[in-house]
């Protein structure tokens, strides 16, 4: 049961962090190695690609005379989960033939684990369940304590990998991000009197048929269920009873589903507003004025990327001072800032470090982060029922659109 929720959300969320990654110019080369002579402390990092700046690396090793530092990017988080797989030999014969030859430096079966790797917040309880990572000593860490208790909280697990405030801490957050709307400013005359600030604007009669949706069936069951004044994260969708109704007047806006380009269409005019991640989304304000984006105020959905120390990797003192380093306000905010990204400890952006739109964006609001939510793993039935439901909406979809091409043809 839990490599199929595995291989669903695979094929499900991961795409968030697959495109636009050559949008920024900070990032790690392939393989970055930073040797310390004959010395034997070493600290192995394999982490996403993009979620680091370079030059974060450079003021570590900089710090770090006596050490041998190896940053590893990877392009994808089920990449990383995987190599974590890979590395405690968990993955059976036929499941290595369908995901081995996606894992970075998977010809290599003997290659040891890294000391820390980047998992995300979503990979949490799989990782503890299958044993791929150990827990962390954070009296060894001087800002644990600056973490607020909401973030202690989604990374303190009991054994089965729920939060539990008596289970043990299994990671460490260093960025974080969420799901926003982004719109064409042109395409929302003074006249109409509203633009685009909550997930309820979705249903608006000016938007029928200039929508993109995420092709995923947590975030557009989510958003409605949000709209609907419920969790992200509820388990049983039939005890809502206006969701079905709303899914159909919503598909109904909407001109296409994609993970991975609601970004072109939305810039060439083609839609006039999108849902989409905010790693994407923030990247390209600055430089497409007629663009705007929200987060909107009832709340959504956020994800984080986190430090885990695989299983049977003996402990040092290296990993928890890189962990350290990236909590350190000076180097949370160039994260930040660099990354287009939240950081878990440092908010205080000025106003000479980023562009006056991204700023906006990257300012944490209380109010609005509090009604946010974790996508947190849901029961077998619970993903059956979301996967069906979003299936169910999109043939609708797909018949509609089938008949408008018979008359037209």
């Amino acid at each position: 049961m839990l490599l199929h929720l595995l291989g669903t959300f695979a094929r499900n969320f991961m795409e968030r962090r697959s495109f636009l990654l050559g949008t920024t110019t900070l990032l790690l080369s392939p393989l970055l190695v930073s040797c310390g002579g004959e010395s034997q402390v070493k600290l192995q990092v394999q982490l996403l690609k993009d979620s680091i700046p370079g030059q974060v690396v450079h003021q570590f090793s900089q710090s770090q005379h006596k050490a041998q530092l190896t940053f590893a990017p990877v392009s994808q988080l089920k990449d990383l989960f995987r190599q974590l797989q890979t590395w405690q030999d968990k993955t059976n014969g036929t499941d290595k033939e369908g995901w081995h030859r996606f894992i970075p430096f998977g010809k290599s079966e003997k290659t040891a684990p890294f000391d820390l790797v980047t998992l995300g917040d979503y990979w949490i309880r799989a990782a503890i369940e299958q044993k791929l990572i150990q827990p962390l000593d954070v009296g060894q860490l001087k800002y644990w304590s600056t973490l607020s208790k909401r973030w202690q909280e989604l990374v303190t697990r009991n054994d089965q990998g729920l939060m539990d405030p008596q289970g043990k801490v299994w990671a460490v957050p260093y960025r974080w991000g969420s799901t926003m709307l982004v719109y064409r400013r042109d395409k929302f005359p003074q006249e109409w009197g509203w633009t685009p600030r909550d997930w309820s604007d979705l249903w608006r009669d000016e938007l029928r048929s200039r929508i993109s949706l995420l092709d995923q069936p947590r975030e557009v069951i989510g958003l409605a269920l949000k709209k609907l004044g419920k969790s992200y994260n509820t388990e049983k969708l039939d005890t809502i009873p206006d969701l079905e109704k709303e899914l159909r007047t919503l598909n109904q806006q909407v001109k296409f589903y994609s993970s991975n380009r609601y970004l072109e269409p939305l810039i060439t005019g083609d839609t006039w507003l999108a849902v989409g991640w905010s790693h994407d989304i923030l990247p390209i304000i600055g430089r497409y004025p007629q663009l705007a984006a929200v987060v909107p105020s009832s709340g959504t959905a956020i994800w984080a990327d986190l430090w885990v120390h695989p299983a049977d990797k003996k402990r040092g003192d290296l990993p928890y001072q890189w962990i350290d380093f990236c909590l350190t306000p000076n180097i949370a905010k160039d994260i930040s800032v660099l990354t287009k990204t939240n950081s878990p400890t440092f908010t205080d952006i000025g106003a000479s470090n980023i562009s006056e739109p991204v700023r906006k964006l990257l300012l944490s609001n209380s109010e609005i982060f509090n009604k946010s939510e974790f996508l947190l793993p849901l029961s077998q039935a619970a993903t059956t029922q979301y996967e069906n439901l979003f299936a169910k909406m999109r043939s609708q979809e797909l018949g509609v659109r089938s008949q408008e091409s018979g008359v037209r043809s």
